[in-house]
């Protein structure tokens, strides 16, 4: 009798101690496999797919620190762009320096204040005058916040018989603010303002 019962304890802790093992391995497993869930999720994530004439390209989200200097060289660009190249036509005018004021603070305002006040705008289309801009380089100082920058560009002015050259050089300073639609790159320019602007040359249209 004692031999038999302990012949069924022995084999009761036997599947108890195989039962536990079971259950201790289907937890290891479950973990392992959450562990590998999460992990496959955060790298989708960094991916997206960008649909391009019907193929599908891969492109890899990457943190910002990593394309300040690129971001920020575009955003002085898109600023200078839209603030120096015009038309003679108010709509297009007003359409560009909205989009300008919208990527720097009350320095750039304050300027197009000064030259619209001054009537530079009113003779832009009363003399049917185009302007436009080469960037010709950007340089940022990323090592101290706000970032420093300087821009280097040629302006075009077009005027019926002749195109007037100027060299253009501008400073200022970018800070972080909010992503928008308005303001993509998320930084805005701050103390812009204007350190050479020069006649260099003068080239007779026929």
């Amino acid at each position: 009798m004692f031999t038999k019962m302990k012949n069924i304890d022995t084999a009761f802790r036997y599947v108890r101690g195989f039962t536990m093992l079971i259950i201790v391995g289907c937890i290891i497993i479950c973990c392992y496999t959450l562990y590998k869930s999460f992990e496959s999720v955060t790298l989708m994530q960094d991916k997206v797919y960008i649909l391009a004439n019907g193929k599908a390209l891969e492109a890899y989200s990457s943190d910002r620190r990593d394309n300040v200097p690129v971001e920020a060289r575009d955003h002085v660009k898109t600023f200078h762009k839209f603030f120096f190249t015009l038309d003679p036509d108010d709509k297009v005018i007003k359409t560009n320096i909205t989009k300008a004021l919208y990527l720097a603070d009350d320095s750039a305002k304050r300027i197009y204040d000064d030259l619209k006040e001054n009537g530079f705008y009113s003779g832009i289309i009363s003399g049917n005058i185009s302007q436009t801009i080469q960037i010709d380089s950007i340089t940022i100082d990323i090592k101290v916040y706000p970032y420093r920058f300087n821009c280097y560009a040629k302006q075009n002015i077009i005027r019926t018989t002749s195109i007037l050259k100027r060299n253009l050089i501008t400073q200022g300073s970018l800070r972080n603010v909010s992503r928008s639609d308005n303001n993509p790159h998320g930084f805005l320019i701050e103390r812009w303002e204007t350190i050479e602007n020069k006649d260099i040359g003068v080239e007779n249209r026929k």
